[in-house]
């Protein structure tokens, strides 16, 4: 139905119903594919395997009075910035990386203010830019799916209020140097530049220690991957202090739940778990790389948990083909600029091997040729 006709039918019917903002209406939509993920999970770039023994050993110690308080997130805070070298104000833990967005945008974006991200990327920058202004300015990537340096400050304007980077991104595993980050942010004196390094430990070079340094950079950090506490929902944002009060005051003082908040200190305190699984994964990722080379299969250099493979018209049928093997994949075909592209999560030694005969199986089965 048309606005003309449902405006006509109110009129005559003289019962009005309620309405979403026009940017509700007009916003992109996430759809997850969460069904049916009894296999290897080698779709959602999570942790394949699990959360270190210590945490597990937590979270059998919480009790039934535990679970009756009202979180308390600061205490958290405060262990979290020391971990990283940071001031408590400095830092505020999110529920996941996914609730940091929407704080940034929220706190930063007026109807009229322009948002800025290079594309292909995480789609839920473009979710949340766009519930708060239909301004989102998106720089494409060419063919080597690297950032478009160049055209993307070209892209800054005086109505530029928010910049957000992923590095490593997602789905390419690209990178954006420390260098350039802050070129932009130095370009953008106006606007803040969100650089999420939600694959951080798989790579290793971060903005961090430049937060005190440059007033307008916020970095986002979450505990969903290395850690394995994805489906404890909990994440990071740490900026200049006078930034984070404002994001802070838009957040809900009870945003993460206490069973993440009872987790996180444990977890940061096993830097071996952490260390060991980020080791697990560079090492795979050099072996699934390296099979791609070798079954012929064309890729992406990649610096975070996963590789994204040109598999062309059949991507389809090698996502089906491996789900029937126990192996899930994620096809990227709907990203801009990613037709024919699906992405495979690494993950510990025995998961890497098993990824790799199934794909070698699945291609054969479907018939694949380069």
């Amino acid at each position: 139905m048309s606005a003309e006709t449902s405006e006509t039918t109110e009129s005559m019917t003289g019962v009005s119903t309620v309405k979403p903002r026009q940017t509700v209406i007009a916003m992109p939509e996430y759809h997850p594919p969460l069904a049916g993920r009894d296999a290897l999970r080698l779709d959602f770039n999570e942790n394949t395997l699990a959360a270190s023994r210590k945490v597990i050993e937590c979270l059998r110690g919480i009790t039934a009075e535990g679970l009756t308080k009202y979180p308390e997130r600061e205490p958290v805070e405060r262990i979290a910035a020391a971990h990283f070298g940071l001031a408590a104000d400095q830092v505020l833990l999110t529920n996941g990386v996914d609730e940091a967005i929407h704080l940034v945008c929220a706190t930063f974006l007026d109807e009229e203010d322009e948002g800025l991200i290079s594309t292909p990327t995480f789609f839920m920058y473009d979710v949340s830019v766009s519930l708060m202004t239909r301004r989102l300015v998106k720089v494409q990537a060419d063919a080597s799916l690297e950032f478009p340096f160049e055209r993307f400050m070209a892209a800054i304007t005086k109505r530029t209020k928010l910049i957000i980077i992923a590095s490593p991104n997602n789905p390419t595993g690209a990178t954006v140097s420390r260098k350039h980050l802050l070129a932009i942010a130095a370009a953008a004196p106006q606007a803040v530049l969100m650089v999420d390094e939600a694959y951080y430990h798989f790579h290793g070079e971060t903005t961090m220690q430049d937060i005190a340094a440059v007033p307008n950079l916020v970095v986002a950090r979450t505990f969903s991957k290395a850690y394995g506490l994805a489906s404890l929902r909990v994440g990071m944002l740490a900026g200049n202090a006078e930034l984070m009060k404002y994001v802070r005051k838009a957040c809900s003082p009870y945003n993460v739940n206490g069973v993440a908040l009872d987790c996180l200190p444990v977890a940061l305190a096993d830097e071996a778990y952490v260390n060991w699984y980020a080791e697990q994964v560079r090492v795979g990722r050099e072996r699934v790389m390296a099979g791609l080379d070798k079954l012929g299969v064309p890729f992406f250099p990649s610096h975070a948990n996963f590789v994204l493979m040109k598999i062309g018209p059949k991507h389809g049928e090698l996502v089906k083909a491996m789900r029937r093997r126990g192996v899930l994949l994620r096809d990227r075909s709907n990203d801009p600029g990613c037709d024919g592209f699906v992405r495979i999560t690494i993950g510990v030694e025995e998961h890497v091997t098993t990824g790799l005969n199934a794909l070698k199986a699945s291609l054969e089965e479907i018939g694949w040729s380069a």
